[in-house]
């Protein structure tokens, strides 16, 4: 059964000595927004995170007659990787077929819709789940590390090649998102879809464990499930704050300040009568100044 009511998420993880979402258009240096100082993480990057870890960690995959839609597939010959249309017609060669098992097996187009490319037209599902850009709580600093490599530029050469990258040594981050219940009656949203979304927002984030994604940390994921029909808040990021008595770029560590939500918790009591409950879960080593204030269930 598809969700019945509006949701709002915040989510708030931090990066330590790693770039959290590379530009490609800039030397794939973190994203900055040049006028204010502070990190940018695309929603694309929060949604591989949270798709990468529904395939890899909870099942979502064709041996389990589940699927992630928006992956890399090969080709059936094996050459090179398929393009949307030919993803597509993995899941049936009539129309009516393919957008069915779509829409039954793949998590990810039910949470945040998708084109489907179809020989003569395309479909447009429009996500009940959308996130906002991700922005950092502190200002940050860009440090740039080289380094030398193990191979050589060539073979036979005397000369290693050379290692260049881009980090930031901390960025606090947040996004905000809206889970949108008629949105959801279009791609069959269910409460148990949801579910799955928040331990993969919080559990994937934690898998990031590449070289360039190594130290990612959830801190606080806080959802508002609302009574009244199409109403919400908004902008739960803007009632959020991390209070530190240093210089933001001198943070390296969460318990280097408090998260403070007491504008958040004003307006999350404000609005009671129209909020059916309200769920957080925090980090261990977070501290946070108005929780008190806040009725909510701990995860």
């Amino acid at each position: 059964m598809c969700i019945k009511n509006r949701r709002e998420l915040l989510f708030i993880y931090d990066v330590k000595n790693a770039n959290p979402n590379g530009d490609p258009a800039d030397e794939n240096k973190p994203r900055i927004d040049q006028e204010t100082g502070y990190n940018i993480v695309t929603d694309v990057r929060l949604k591989r995170t949270i798709r990468n870890y529904l395939f890899d960690y909870m099942g979502h995959n064709p041996d389990n007659k589940k699927d992630i839609f928006v992956r890399t597939t090969k080709t059936n010959e094996g050459k090179g990787i398929k393009d949307g249309k030919h993803r597509a017609l993995d899941f049936g060669s009539k129309k009516e077929e393919m957008l069915e098992n779509i829409l039954t097996k793949c998590i990810d187009i039910r949470l945040f819709g998708g084109v489907l490319p179809l020989e003569k037209d395309s479909i447009t599902y429009t996500g009940p789940v959308q996130f906002k850009m991700g922005k950092s709580l502190n200002k940050v600093e860009l440090k740039y590390i080289k380094g030398t490599g193990a191979f050589a530029s060539k073979n036979g050469s005397e000369q290693q090649t050379f290692r260049e990258e881009y980090i930031l040594p901390y960025s606090l981050i947040a996004f905000y998102g809206i889970i949108n219940e008629n949105a959801a009656q279009n791609t069959g949203l269910t409460d148990q879809d949801v579910e799955s979304l928040k331990t993969a927002m919080w559990n994937g984030t934690k898998h990031l464990i590449s070289r360039s994604k190594f130290e990612h940390t959830p801190q606080l994921l806080i959802e508002v499930t609302y009574k009244d029909e199409n109403f919400f808040i908004g902008e739960l990021d803007k009632y959020v704050a991390f209070e530190k008595e240093i210089l933001d770029e001198e943070v390296r560590d969460i318990q280097d300040g408090i998260i403070n939500l007491e504008l958040l918790s004003g307006k999350l009591n404000k609005y009671e009568d129209k909020i059916k409950k309200i769920e957080i879960r925090k980090g261990e080593r977070i501290s946070i100044s108005g929780l008190s204030e806040i009725k909510f269930q701990e995860v």
